[in-house]
């Protein structure tokens, strides 16, 4: 009975044309040595064809990764500003990642708002001004444990989405990741339920408050301790159209939760 369900809600996300996506952020990790050990188990594979499949790398191997990265797995920056150009010594800017070949960057990843403290606002205009660059978008949103225990989740993420729905008209290149940043390398997660629930709420909140069309069309990646053992509940879900992976990215373990919906 529990195998016909997941079949239908595969059918109904397919259904709606959302092809499951999943990134792995490999965060501040990485040197050439290491880089062409990923590379070597992502090429060897095999990589399931009806995933699509981004890796978020360190700014100074994005062109090497480019370069020597397997035809099936996109490329993408940790991070970009929101101006083509200037004073803002340490960033990058979009026109930079399209000039060698990136076409995906994560922006808002809870690392960047608890860590370095950039706002809902900043991220939305990042968000913005990266898709008015033709970029594509990972644009994370997420709460922490405190936000959790004191029932604030959904005010959280709805927040946070709003603050870019101010900003953004387009979705057509947006995937939104949705990480409980109590569960990020802590190596707790959320239940396959509990990540439903915060899905299926966003996509309802998205359906009410944006457009049901973006609702119906738009991949929400679940991104909280993803491993090899969790990842095909968690893919089963209705509402879970990938993951967003982070020290599971660097091992081989990564090419099971690619292959998740196998």
């Amino acid at each position: 009975m529990e195998s016909s369900k997941s079949l239908n809600e595969c059918k109904c996300r397919l259904a709606m044309g959302r092809k499951f996506v999943v990134g792995g952020n490999w965060k501040m990790n990485g040197t050439k040595q290491q880089i062409n050990e990923i590379l070597s188990f992502l090429k060897a594979g095999p990589l399931n064809p009806d995933t699509e499949v981004i890796v978020g790398v360190p700014a100074v191997y994005l062109d090497y990764v480019k370069t020597n990265s397997p035809a099936n797995v996109e490329v993408a920056a940790q991070n970009c500003y929101k101006a083509d150009k200037g004073a803002f010594t340490g960033e990058l800017s979009p026109i930079m990642l399209k000039d060698i070949g990136v076409n995906w960057v994560i922006l808002g990843h809870s690392e960047r708002r608890q860590i370095f403290g950039e706002s809902d606002e900043l991220i939305a205009e990042k968000v913005a001004f990266a898709l008015s660059n033709g970029l594509k978008v990972i644009a994370c949103i997420g709460e922490t444990l405190q936000e959790r225990e004191a029932g604030k989740t959904e005010e959280v993420v709805f927040r946070q989405t709003q603050a870019i729905a101010n900003k953004v008209k387009d979705w057509s290149n947006v995937v939104i990741a949705y990480e409980p940043v109590w569960a990020i390398g802590t190596g707790k997660t959320a239940t396959p339920q509990q990540a439903q629930e915060v899905h299926k709420a966003l996509r309802e909140w998205i359906g009410k408050n944006i457009s049901q069309d973006v609702a119906n069309s738009i991949r929400i990646q679940y991104g909280g301790s993803v491993t090899g053992t969790n990842c095909k509940e968690l893919g089963s879900q209705a509402d879970i159209d990938g993951f967003l992976v982070g020290g599971a990215s660097l091992k081989p373990e990564f090419v099971t939760i690619v292959n998740a919906r196998q």
